[in-house]
């Protein structure tokens, strides 16, 4: 007889429902939130388990990769659509939420979510690291600069200081200022070292990496931290069955809404990956100001802006970036400029 599985979890319980084909309940009950105890219940409920579904979330990770080295089937769905499913009950509860999921299971009406390897993770899990670090840096900085601001100090760019020689210059006639600010540039200073090893660090990665070093890192504007963050959120290009695909993927296309005679396109979704969105945003940046050398991408932008403005063009170019970056890694192939013989093959794409 076939059986489905709902496990709704939480921190330390996770709730279990275990379903027949016809859709009855055959056991409710709960167990520790941990692959061991997921995969022994579900065997002792549930021995022809045809499918456990488990939403997506901060533990999905752990438990997927878990269960599927213990050999139980189990699918991660998407918690939005799961949620949405779900809504349409008047009570809300962890064993109601795994009846739930276990109907999904049944019915088969869910988005299965791909989760990524451990070690997709453990490279992404660096530049979230290093991003928030940037951001730690830059709100100190900006802390700095308005403190000074109040008594008539200003930190522009001096030739030949940095930063923190800078502000002790500004404030050394001040003591009872300057220890306040000195907390706060001290603090600045450990976070910069702490950037500065990261950067090291995971520019060592893209180096070591023939994925990033010989093809992402190629194109036009894509440095090793966008290469990275590329390669660690598409994490398998077989995945995808078109490149054009990416850029929904990442939140780069234009949302639409029609219905009967309206239709119309809006901005973009911003639904995948905010860091990868806004490193490929850089590299945009990057590839339209600063890359002299002649390629049809950023000609192409450049067309964009004359009628639709900068913004708008930089957004364009991040996403035909991604298509890019993702053809090319599918094909095993480095960018191909302009100048040279043939065409990029990348651009068919």
């Amino acid at each position: 007889m076939v059986e489905y599985v709902g496990l709704d979890v939480s921190l330390k319980e996770t709730s279990v429902c275990v379903m027949d084909g016809a859709g009855r309940v055959e056991w409710r009950g709960q167990c520790k939130s941990t692959p061991e105890a997921m995969a022994a219940t579900v065997r002792k409920r549930a021995p022809s388990a045809e499918r456990v579904v488990l939403e997506s979330g901060t533990l999905s990770t752990w438990h997927w990769h878990g269960l599927k080295a213990l050999g139980i089937p189990v699918v991660c769905v998407d918690a939005r659509q799961a949620k949405a499913a779900l809504s349409g009950r008047p009570n809300k509860s962890d064993e109601l939420d795994a009846e739930g999921l276990a109907q999904l299971a049944r019915t088969g009406w869910y988005t299965e979510v791909r989760v990524k390897s451990y070690a997709s993770h453990r490279v992404r899990s660096v530049l979230v690291a290093r991003a928030k670090l940037v951001g730690m840096k830059r709100t100190l900085s900006n802390t700095i600069r308005s403190l000074l601001k109040t008594f008539g100090q200003f930190t522009q760019r001096a030739r030949g200081q940095s930063f923190a020689d800078r502000v002790r210059s500004l404030v050394a006639d001040e003591p009872l200022l300057g220890k306040g600010i000195e907390g706060l540039l001290a603090s600045w200073e450990a976070v910069s070292r702490q950037i500065r090893d990261l950067d090291r660090l995971l520019s060592g990665l893209a180096r070591r990496d023939p994925v990033c070093r010989d093809i992402l890192m190629t194109a036009p504007g894509v440095g090793a931290i966008t290469a990275l963050a590329f390669k660690a959120v598409i994490d398998e290009p077989t995945r995808f069955r078109r490149c054009e695909e990416v850029g929904a993927y990442l939140g780069l296309a234009p949302k639409r809404h029609q219905s009967g005679e309206t239709d119309r396109m809006g901005c973009i979704s911003r639904c995948g990956d905010a860091l990868l969105r806004g490193y490929l945003f850089e590299a945009a940046t990057v590839a339209l100001t600063r890359v002299p050398r002649e390629n049809d991408p950023v000609t192409w932008a450049k067309a964009v802006a004359k009628r639709n403005g900068a913004n708008k063009a930089r957004v364009a170019l991040a996403r035909k970036l991604a298509v890019i970056l993702f053809t090319m890694w599918r094909r095993n192939e480095a960018f191909r400029w302009s100048d040279q013989k043939s065409e990029p093959q990348a651009m068919a794409a």
